[in-house]
C-alpha cells in the first residue's frame, strides 16, 4: 500500500473553546497534527466510516470545520435523488422506467439498493419490496440496472401505480431514501361545452384524462378571429360576435380524443343579396327568352300565312 492509501491521522489538544489555541494546535500544517504525546493527556480515539483514525479534542470548532472544507474525504457522504419530483405516467401494456441518481463520496462503496411501492392515498397498507439489488427481482416483468440505480419494469398494469422508493445502504452503514410517484395514464373521457352568456364565452372540460390538449371548432373548420379567440391552456373560446352556429370542442392526448358540440341559433347566410340578385336576373332572363321566342313565332306565322294568300289566286285561275 502506497502513502496515499494510508490513513490521516489528526492529533488536537484539549483545551476549551473560550482558551487561545495551544501551540500543538496553532502549530498545525499539513494533512498531520502530531503533538508530542504526554501522560498526562488521555488521548481519545475516534473512527469515522472506517477511513481515518480521529484522535479528537476540543480544539475550537473552526479548525474542525476548516479541514472539513479543506479535505472533504474526513466526512462520507451519501446521497439518493430523482432528476424530477413531477409524477411520471406510464401507458398499459407499456414500460416504466425510473432512473435514481446515487452520489457517493470517495472510497464509498454501495452495499445494497432496494425498491419499494406503495399505493397513494389514504388507504395505504404499506410498502411493498419489488426489487433488490444485487439481488434478482421476484417479478420476471421487473429488472435492475446500472448496480440498483434504474428500475425498468415491463407490460405496465393497473396495480403497478403507487410511490415508488429507492433506499442505498452504503457499506459503511448510511442510508439515503428518495421517492417518486407513479401514475395510469387515462383516456379522455366525458368532454362537455358550457356557455357563459353574459361574459360571451364558450367553456369546455371533461372528466378524466391525462394530459389533455383542446381545440375548437365552428361549423367543422378552424377558427377564425372573426368568431373568437382560445385562451392559452384552449379551455375558454372567448366570442367576438353573438354565437351562432355549431362550435365543437376536442380534447386529446396520446390515447384518442373525444369531443362536444354546443349548437346555437343558426347563422345568417354570408351573400344572400348576391344569391337574390342572380335568381332575379335568371328569371329576367327567362321571360325576355321567352318573348324573342314569341316574337319569333309570330314572325314566322306571319309569313305563313301570306304564302298560303299569294297561293289561291293561282289556284283559282287553273
Amino acid at each position: 500500500m502506497d502513502d496515499s492509501d494510508e490513513p490521516i491521522q489528526i492529533w488536537l489538544p484539549e483545551h476549551s473553546l473560550d482558551e487561545p489555541m495551544s501551540q500543538e494546535c496553532s502549530s498545525a500544517s499539513g494533512l498531520s497534527l502530531e503533538p508530542e504525546a504526554t501522560g498526562e493527556t488521555e488521548r481519545r480515539h475516534r473512527r469515522i466510516g472506517g477511513i481515518m483514525d480521529l484522535r479528537w479534542y476540543q480544539c475550537p470548532i473552526w479548525i474542525f470545520c476548516l479541514l472539513l472544507v479543506l479535505y472533504p474525504g474526513l466526512c462520507l457522504c451519501l446521497s439518493v435523488q430523482f432528476p424530477s419530483e413531477q409524477p411520471v405516467y406510464v401507458i398499459p401494456k407499456q414500460s416504466l422506467v425510473l432512473e435514481a441518481r446515487i452520489d457517493l463520496a470517495d472510497r464509498e462503496q454501495v452495499a445494497v439498493v432496494t425498491w419499494e411501492r406503495e399505493l397513494e392515498g389514504r388507504t395505504n397498507p404499506g410498502k411493498v419490496k419489488v426489487a433488490e439489488f444485487p439481488e434478482k427481482a421476484s417479478d420476471p416483468r421487473i429488472t435492475t440496472e446500472q448496480q440498483g440505480a434504474t428500475l425498468r419494469l415491463r407490460d405496465f398494469r393497473h396495480d403497478d401505480r403507487g410511490i415508488y422508493t429507492v433506499t442505498v445502504t452504503s457499506r459503511a452503514g448510511p442510508k439515503s431514501s428518495a421517492a417518486r410517484t407513479v401514475r395510469e395514464y387515462e383516456a379522455v373521457h366525458h368532454v362537455s361545452v358550457a356557455i357563459n352568456v353574459s361574459h360571451s364565452l364558450l367553456l369546455c372540460g371533461e372528466a378524466w384524462g391525462t394530459d389533455p390538449h383542446f381545440s375548437w371548432l365552428h361549423e367543422k373548420v378552424a377558427l377564425t378571429e372573426e368568431v373568437g379567440r382560445v385562451s392559452a391552456d384552449g379551455t375558454v373560446l372567448y366570442l367576438s360576435a353573438q354565437p351562432c352556429g355549431h362550435f365543437t370542442c376536442i380534447v386529446s392526448n396520446s390515447l384518442g380524443h373525444s369531443s362536444a358540440t354546443y349548437t346555437a341559433e343558426p347563422c345568417e347566410r354570408q351573400g344572400g343579396g348576391g344569391t337574390a340578385v342572380g335568381v332575379a336576373f335568371l328569371v329576367i332572363l327567362l321571360i325576355c327568352g321567352g318573348v324573342l321566342a314569341f316574337f319569333v313565332w309570330r314572325r314566322h306565322w306571319k309569313q305563313k300565312s301570306r304564302g298560303e294568300r299569294l297561293r289561291e289566286p293561282d289556284e283559282e285561275q287553273l
